[in-house]
């Protein structure tokens, strides 16, 4: 049974996906105890198929991909040669073929750039977007069908939104390519070594960057939770500067959020150096770290 949302993202990359459903945060609530989950069909889904497809992508990306196991999700990113995050893929293979969402607006450059590095591997690209319509949900991403999407999302007490998703991802300090990032952004600084990031594998593009970083311990930036002045009936946007209260640019906002629980929340990337403690102002708004 389709559910019409009572309002959908009106702009930015999400442009059109459901926004909420009426209760935002009685879908918070319902999406973090497993009873509800969030249609995400607006991502794309990429599709590689064909015996080399693993190594292939092994030597591409981040991630140690040579020995997952069929229907194990994993993350990787592809860097620039100076090791800055070009792309994210969230990604599983079912024994056959891999699947992979990414940021809406970056499939195209992905299959640009993939479909230049095929040369001789046995590899086959595809878009199916049409095909495949990603859901989350508190336990993970599911791909589903789109002529059964419907029938998986009634299989919920309820539908959430993407306000739902995006409080519970800024709560849980868990970045967004494009959101928490820009074209300097190194994958220490946001947090994804280990989850996107295999310490132990071959050369890939940009890992003498990371190896650097990781050894001497010392990304130029870090991303934090801050603590939003509540008395504001706006939210800072993607994109307004942190500065400290003398003045100073120290970062800048990648997302904020009305949490259920904790109140107003944003994620940030600030400069390393900046103690935990000081007090900043999110665009014009107040805001505390949470160390």
């Amino acid at each position: 049974m389709t559910v019409v949302p009572v309002a959908l993202v009106e702009a930015g990359p999400d442009a059109g996906a459901p926004w909420h459903y009426g209760e935002p945060f009685a879908e918070q609530r319902a999406l973090a105890s497993g009873r509800a989950a969030v249609d995400l069909s607006h991502r794309p889904v990429l599709r590689v198929t064909g015996p080399d497809r693993l190594t292939w992508l092994h030597t591409l990306t981040s991630q140690h991909l040579t020995e997952l196991p069929a229907g194990t999700w994993t993350q990787a990113l592809i860097l620039s040669p100076h090791g800055h995050v070009e792309h994210h893929l969230a990604l599983i293979d079912d024994g056959t073929a891999v699947l992979a969402h990414v940021e809406p607006g970056t499939l195209e450059p992905l299959l640009t750039y993939l479909s230049s590095m095929v040369f001789w591997s046995k590899v086959e690209l595809a878009d199916v977007s049409s095909e495949w319509a990603v859901v989350r949900d508190s336990s993970g991403d599911t791909l589903v069908p789109r002529d059964r999407l419907d029938a998986h999302l009634d299989g919920y007490d309820q539908r959430a939104g993407l306000w739902a998703s995006e409080a519970l991802r800024v709560e849980a300090r868990t970045p967004r390519l494009g959101f928490e990032t820009d074209h300097r952004t190194i994958p220490a600084e946001v947090g994804w070594i280990g989850s996107a990031v295999h310490l132990n594998k071959g050369c890939y593009r940009g890992q003498e960057t990371v190896a650097r970083v990781h050894n001497l311990g010392r990304p130029p930036r870090r991303l934090v939770l801050l603590h939003l002045d509540g008395s504001d009936a706006d939210l800072p946007a993607h994109g307004d500067l942190v500065t400290t209260t003398d003045g100073r640019t120290v970062g800048f906002v990648g997302t904020a959020a009305r949490h259920h629980e904790l109140g107003p929340i944003a994620l940030a990337l600030v400069k390393r150096n900046i103690p935990e403690d000081a007090p900043l102002l999110a665009g014009a708004i107040p805001a505390a770290q949470d160390a």
